[in-house]
């Protein structure tokens, strides 16, 4: 199965995990022939371009595969990707997030060559200018018209694409976003060790946030509602994660005299991400806009409660009463109220957190994602042969 993965970029983030995941289970766990196309773009996130090129499967960086809109650059990342489809002669291409689902997916149809995309996160989304989410709704609808087959991480994305007109139902499947399941199960790490690094006592009641410290991942909210949960002397934050934010956010903590609560860990390796889970008692997610954030799933196998706003595919993990709570979007104080539930319940931590890794552990494994991907490629080239059967029989007009 020679396939072509297109991505924009190859910070540490969700999709891009994602994306390296399949690469490697391809190349290692089912021998097929994998090249990575990607973009130069870095940023304070981190970068996984070391972990591609130790992959075993080839990678290609494309100076003009950026993710921001750059007409002229898009026009040649068009052709580059042609040049490449032409000269890896791939049997599917599978493009992966917003801008390089566009100029992938524009390639592989002037190619004839079938194509599969996934959804990581909607491209119109909360948040966005009308006039904005009008373009990225149009650009979306083009593009679905030049693919086979459409790939959501959660049934959320399907629905918001289907509703938006961006392709029928029956286009896409849904297919969880995999990873690494053993360091969540077992940390290389124990709990005791890394809270006592952090300057966490033993019983301290610690909440994690793990996402970047950037706009629309919603740690204000957590600050809005600190003094109010900073009233037990037991509460601590750990925000796992660095950002363009990080100042505004150290700043806004001295000014509420709550320095001694919030432990900032940084920039941190993926690999290190379950230690910092397990050192927690609960994780709270107040992003304002997901696809399905991966560190609920995370969390869940971690045997750790979420708290999590009703954004994207949360409510698909985060089941109230059962793996952890779900508020509405920007409700601060529904969120504080489950956190202080927590806080105050051991008991309720301890079930939910089990029925979490009891009912997601085996769906979120890296292995399920790729060989439920490698269907769809299957499907796509299937589709793609009766397509192209339709048009070979397609009776000619008389002259």
């Amino acid at each position: 199965m020679r396939t072509l993965h297109i991505i924009t970029r190859l910070i540490v983030g969700g999709a891009q995990e994602n994306t390296v995941a399949t690469c490697e289970d391809q190349t290692q766990l089912h021998n097929d022939e994998v090249l990575l196309a990607f973009g130069p773009e870095t940023g304070p996130e981190g970068s996984l371009h070391e972990r591609a090129a130790a992959g075993g499967y080839d990678v290609r960086v494309l100076p003009e595969l950026r993710r921001a809109l750059a007409p002229r650059s898009d026009v040649v990342a068009v052709r580059r990707l042609r040049e490449l489809i032409r000269e890896f002669r791939p049997a599917v291409v599978h493009t992966h997030s917003s801008k390089a689902g566009i100029v992938g997916r524009a390639a592989a149809w002037r190619e004839r060559v079938p194509c599969v995309h996934t959804v990581h996160g909607a491209s119109f989304h909360y948040g966005q200018r009308q006039l904005l989410q009008r373009g990225y709704i149009a650009a979306e609808r083009w593009a679905a018209r030049r693919c086979q087959r459409m790939v959501s991480v959660c049934d959320a994305m399907t629905d918001a694409y289907v509703e938006a007109g961006v392709a029928p139902r029956e286009k896409f499947t849904t297919v969880y976003s995999g990873f690494d399941v053993e360091p969540f199960l077992t940390p290389s790490r124990s709990r005791d060790d890394i809270r006592s690094e952090l300057g966490f006592q033993p019983d301290d009641f610690v909440v994690a946030t793990v996402a970047r410290l950037f706009p629309l991942k919603g740690h204000e909210t957590l600050l809005d509602v600190a003094p109010r949960l900073a009233e037990d002397p037991r509460l601590r934050f750990l925000w796992v994660g660095d950002g363009v934010l990080r100042a505004t956010y150290e700043a806004r903590i001295h000014e509420l005299g709550l320095a001694d609560r919030f432990v900032f860990t940084g920039l941190v390796r993926p690999n290190e991400v379950p230690q910092y889970m397990h050192a927690a008692d609960v994780l709270c997610h107040p992003s304002q806009w997901e696809g399905l954030a991966r560190v609920l799933p995370q969390a869940l196998i971690s045997q750790r409660p979420v708290v999590s706003y009703d954004v994207g595919g949360a409510r698909e993990v985060v089941v109230d009463d059962k793996t952890g709570f779900v508020v509405d979007r920007n409700d601060s104080a529904a969120m504080a109220a489950a956190l202080e539930r927590l806080a105050s319940d051991a008991a309720l931590r301890k079930t939910l957190g089990e029925n979490g890794r009891t009912q997601f552990t085996d769906l979120f494994r890296h292995e399920t994602m790729t060989r439920r991907l490698r269907e769809e490629y299957a499907r796509a080239i299937a589709e793609f042969r009766r397509q192209a059967a339709k048009k070979v029989a397609r009776p000619q007009r008389a002259i």
